[in-house]
């Protein structure tokens, strides 16, 4: 099976990736997503001094979608220099968790590698709490 991945969505999380900021670690990583409204976000990793103050790819596109007023994606392609393709740290699997857990989610590394998930299938049993309480 070819996995496809959106065109459009590699063209912006590669253009991501470029404006990243990685003194420190020099891992560079670009982030695009589509809202629901067919909005495409990007976003890319921030690194600090301080290193818990740095924010990967994924959470800075999220940021961006709901400072636009949006509260779910369809699908996220993240791009990254590693062969194979990386995927989201438990933190940025939380976060896409909350906000579109049945999103399509496609890693690419420079040499064209893909893998594809569902974001929900990253993070098993994962944390969250009972909206309905109190």
């Amino acid at each position: 099976m070819v996995l496809v991945v959106p065109e459009d969505l590699l063209e912006a999380a590669s253009g991501a990736r470029e404006n990243a900021y990685a003194p420190f670690s020099g891992f560079k990583v670009g982030a695009a997503l589509r809202t629901a409204s067919g909005l495409i976000i990007t976003g890319a990793n921030v690194e600090n001094t301080s290193y818990g103050l740095s924010r990967c790819a994924e959470q800075s596109a999220v940021t961006a979608m709901v400072s636009e007023g949006d509260r779910s994606f369809c699908e996220i392609v993240i791009c990254t220099e590693a062969d194979p393709p990386v995927t989201p740290c438990g933190a940025c699997r939380q976060i896409l968790l909350e906000f579109s857990p049945e999103a399509d989610l496609y890693t690419v590394g420079l040499s064209g590698a893909v893998r594809h998930y569902r974001v929900c299938d990253l993070l098993p049993d994962a944390f969250a709490l009972d909206r309905h309480q109190g």
